[in-house]
């Protein structure tokens, strides 16, 4: 996938989120996401963190005892934004290719198709992936080394998307739309119960 469609996924899901973050009752921003231990909320505060500048990121590093996935977290659940600042930030990033030093383009990509389904998934909100996006979502988790791949791939299975040309791995078949297997990947196996938005 070229560049330009890669950003303009990562716009179309960032102006989606932010316009549903818009419209939820505050109660909605409490409720648990697919995200372990995170809250719309904070799913919502991660992703205005996807162009902090690497001085800016020195401090929490360091609290966080250089540990990837606790600064990950740490920065999501400390942010200091309110319900209306998570949104016009979101909002503010549409049209930008500005991201975290050290990374590809990619990574914000699958940071907002994941993280859209944390917060639509436990809502009842059906949502799906665009396909293509999802499928070059899916190989970069793939080929992305730990500590940024924090999710171990199945062995001894093929995955194969039933809605797109995309396939991965070795054995019995496991056919399913590529926004599954890419949910799969990023370690949302188990949902919580969906609930209505109000």
């Amino acid at each position: 996938m070229d560049t330009d469609l890669v950003w303009q996924h990562i716009d179309t899901e960032r102006a989606f989120v932010a316009d549903l973050l818009e419209g939820l009752p505050d109660d909605a921003w409490r409720t648990p996401s697919l995200c372990d231990g995170w809250t719309v909320r904070d799913v919502g505060a991660h992703l205005t963190l996807s162009q902090t500048r690497v001085r800016d990121l020195v401090g929490p590093a360091l609290r966080a005892g250089l540990r990837y996935d606790v600064l990950v977290r740490d920065t999501a659940l400390r942010s200091p934004l309110t319900h209306e600042e998570v949104v016009a930030t979101l909002r503010g990033f549409v049209g930008s290719r500005r991201r975290v030093a050290f990374i590809t383009d990619l990574e914000p990509l699958v940071d907002v198709l994941v993280h859209t389904q944390d917060i639509c998934v436990p809502l009842g909100l059906d949502h799906p992936m665009p396909p293509e996006a999802a499928a070059a979502a899916a190989d970069r988790v793939l080929t992305t080394r730990p500590p940024l791949r924090r999710w171990t791939p199945p062995r001894g299975v093929r995955l194969v998307a039933t809605d797109t040309d995309w396939a991965w791995g070795e054995g019995p078949e496991r056919p399913a739309p590529v926004q599954t297997h890419l949910l799969d990947l990023t370690g949302r196996r188990r949902s919580p119960r969906p609930q209505e938005v109000r």
